[in-house]
Order: C-alpha cells, then sequence, then structure tokens
C-alpha cells in the first residue's frame, strides 16, 4: 500500500461515517413523521433519559456555575473594583453556550454509553437478525422512540442546567463576593439571538446523541468486548458530535446575531 493510500483511507472512512450518519439521521427524521410511534417505548425511554440524569446534570452544572462565578469573580477583580455586570455576563454565556454544550456533553457519556450498549447487546444476542427477519425495520423499532425521547428530554435537561448553573453561580456570587442576589441576576446582556442559538444547540444535541450512539450499537460486533467497544465509542463519538455541532452553530450564529 503506498503512503498516498495509507493517508488517504482513514480520511476515506471518516467520509462514508458521516455519509452513513446523515443517511441514518435522514431515514430517522422520516420514519418519526410518517412511520409507527410506540408512545409506551418512548415514555419509557423518556424516562430512562431523563428522571434518571436529572440528579447527575444537577450536580455537574451546580459545580459548573460555581466554579465559573468564582473564577470569573476573581479574574474582574483585578481589571475593575465592582462586580455589578458579573450576572449579567454569566447569563449570556450560559445561554449563548455554556448550558447546552457542557449539559449536552454530561449527556453524550450517560444517554449516549446507555445507547449504544442496549442496542449492542441486541446485536450480539442476534435479536436485531430476529427483527429483521420477521421484517421489523431496527431503525423504525429501536432508532426512532430513542430519537424522540432524547430530543426532548435533552431540550428539557439542558433548560433546567442553565438554571441549576445559574442559581448556583448566584448563591456562589453572594457569598464570595458579596454580589446582591438582585444585581446578580441581571439579563440585560441576554437578547433574542443568544436564546435561539442556545436553543437551536439543545435541539441539535439532542438529535445528534441518539443518532450516534444507536449507529455505534447496530454496527457492534464480537460478542461482549464487542459491546463494550461500541460503548466506548458511543461516548467518544458523542462528544466529538457536540463540539463539531458547536462549532458550527457558534458561527452561523455568529453571523446572523452578532451582537
Amino acid at each position: 500500500m503506498s503512503a498516498l493510500e495509507t493517508m488517504g483511507a482513514p480520511v476515506l472512512h471518516l467520509v462514508r461515517e458521516i455519509r452513513d450518519l446523515f443517511a441514518m439521521l435522514a431515514r430517522t427524521v422520516v420514519l418519526s413523521i410518517r412511520g409507527r410511534r410506540d408512545r409506551r417505548t418512548i415514555v419509557e425511554q423518556a424516562y430512562q433519559m431523563g428522571n434518571r440524569s436529572v440528579f447527575f446534570v444537577s450536580v455537574t452544572m451546580g459545580f459548573i456555575g460555581t466554579i465559573m462565578v468564582f473564577q470569573a469573580g476573581l479574574q474582574a477583580l483585578k481589571i475593575v473594583p465592582e462586580l455589578s455586570m458579573l450576572g449579567a455576563t454569566f447569563a449570556e454565556l450560559l445561554v449563548r453556550d455554556l448550558a447546552a454544550s457542557i449539559g449536552a456533553m454530561m449527556l453524550a457519556t450517560r444517554v449516549g454509553a446507555g445507547i449504544a450498549a442496549e442496542i449492542g447487546s441486541m446485536v450480539v444476542t442476534e435479536q436485531v437478525d430476529a427483527m429483521r427477519m420477521c421484517a421489523a425495520d431496527p431503525i423504525e423499532y429501536l432508532v426512532v422512540p430513542r430519537f424522540l425521547a432524547s430530543v426532548l428530554m435533552t431540550f428539557c435537561l439542558l433548560i433546567w442546567a442553565a438554571v441549576v448553573a445559574f442559581g448556583a453561580g448566584m448563591v456562589t456570587a453572594n457569598v464570595v463576593f458579596e454580589v446582591n442576589y438582585a444585581t446578580f441576576a441581571n439579563f440585560s446582556m441576554v437578547d433574542a439571538g443568544d436564546v435561539i442559538v442556545g436553543l437551536t444547540k439543545m435541539l441539535a444535541y439532542g438529535a445528534a446523541i441518539p443518532i450516534v450512539s444507536a449507529r455505534c450499537g447496530l454496527t457492534t460486533f464480537g460478542g461482549s468486548e464487542g459491546v463494550g467497544w461500541a460503548t466506548t465509542n458511543a461516548v467518544v463519538q458523542s462528544s466529538l458530535a457536540v463540539i463539531v455541532l458547536n462549532f458550527v452553530i457558534s458561527s452561523v450564529g455568529f453571523l446572523l446575531f452578532p451582537g
């Protein structure tokens, strides 16, 4: 194999993976609109993804809000003697990027791993092959319920993550820097563009995590060891998808809403 072929093979593999992911996303969206909807399975998946992630997301975002405000306050005091705009700047950062991106990274580790492990186990035990023999589409029966549940619950959880992080930051600012609660609760720097960009990221992450994770699960092979690899790949690739989407949406958002 030549050096050019050696260098190009990973690129071609990445292109094929991206093509397959977009094809799977398109098919899932079409089936979500026109296909059957098993409401019971969707509710069960929503419970698994949402209710059981609330504590994890709350604790993580609470610490993130505390650390961010503490560090920002220390840095700001080196430049200006007062912190009246600390809450306003933190709120803008939180709404436009921080809550959605960090919260989604947390969900990618828990929700993504769960989806890949569950579907991967069904693949290695030949349950997915049995579904195909019965003319049942694995994407319709396995991916669509998880996709719909993830879009809904990720959106709700990330809004909750923003509330928790802001509350933790508010308490930190009051206890450490003696910033009044009313002064910190300043949303004057948050405009419509920040809200639109933040909500768009929440929806995009909620759609990307189950698609990437389900793809890892459906391509599992090699028994229990393969399930382990699929789970690890799901976490890594879901996190990478969040970062790439963050870059794309932030860039477009900056062009459309530069303020």
